[in-house]
């Protein structure tokens, strides 16, 4: 099984901070891996910067641009992360986009991160028609693929971008893009509905803000994925590392 599998497979709930690699700086990103690993984090998304976020809200797409006007390639996150990994356990998640993908050569993409250590990837803009190839050949390297599940989804595609994912299914909790937000809708049905189609873990993100938005996810989900918050708090306190551990303490232990 691969690491991801390992994670979901405790039965446990799962805890799934996202962060911007390069924002506030590389060191950052860094040691908030590290930290975020001690306090309770279970898999840590890393953002590969881009210069037209497709879903982001204004945090992360600005997060994005900064770091991408500080020189941070798919290169240097990749020698990031082979850093890092000796140092943590918890599970390392590339989300990219896939024309950052395509350009690095798909196939030679993959790898360069594999090499690195990483465990998987979301590329949340990847067309189901070329979503084939890649998935066969995360799977083929032992590395977790995900696609994203929109609420509008029918059921039907939704069956299909299970067949397309391993490791676990990204459920949107709601349309429109990425940022925090006051409440959470109701997922317990659509969850269900989701259940019926796929064995596949279910990991739910798209504005978890707080503690009691994790545990809400958690009810019916088994991971629950916080980005803008996060990334924000990063951006506004004077120690971005001590800001993330502390975050990430906070929710993982409602």
């Amino acid at each position: 099984m691969t690491r991801i599998d390992t994670i979901f497979e405790s039965g446990n709930k799962a805890l799934m901070p996202f962060i911007v690699a390069g924002d506030p700086t590389l060191e950052a990103t860094e040691g908030a891996i590290i930290a975020m690993a001690e306090a309770g984090a279970d898999i840590i998304e890393i953002g590969i910067p881009f210069s037209d976020p497709i879903a982001d809200g204004p945090v992360i797409a600005a997060a994005m641009y900064r770091s991408l006007e500080r020189g941070v390639t798919p290169s240097i996150v990749a020698d990031l992360i082979k850093r890092v990994r000796p140092q943590v356990e918890v599970g390392l998640i590339v989300m990219v986009s896939h024309s950052v993908v395509r350009k690095s050569g798909g196939a030679d993409f993959i790898d360069l991160f594999a090499d690195a250590g990483i465990d998987g990837f979301i590329i949340p803009d990847i067309d189901e028609s070329e979503a084939l190839q890649l998935f066969n050949y995360c799977v083929s390297k032992g590395l977790s693929f995900s696609m994203l599940v929109a609420p509008t989804t029918p059921i039907e595609r939704v069956e299909k971008l299970a067949k397309l994912s391993s490791g676990f299914l990204y459920i949107l909790a709601r349309t429109g893009l990425t940022g925090e937000q006051h409440e959470m809708p109701d997922l317990s049905a659509r969850i269900q509905q989701i259940r019926e189609v796929t064995p596949l873990p279910l990991a739910v993100g798209f504005g978890i803000s707080t503690a009691k938005h994790v545990q809400f996810v958690h009810n019916s989900a088994d991971a629950a994925i916080v980005g803008s918050a996060l990334v924000r708090q990063m951006q506004e306190q004077d120690d971005p590392i001590v800001a993330a551990a502390k975050f990430v303490d906070e929710i993982a232990t409602f």
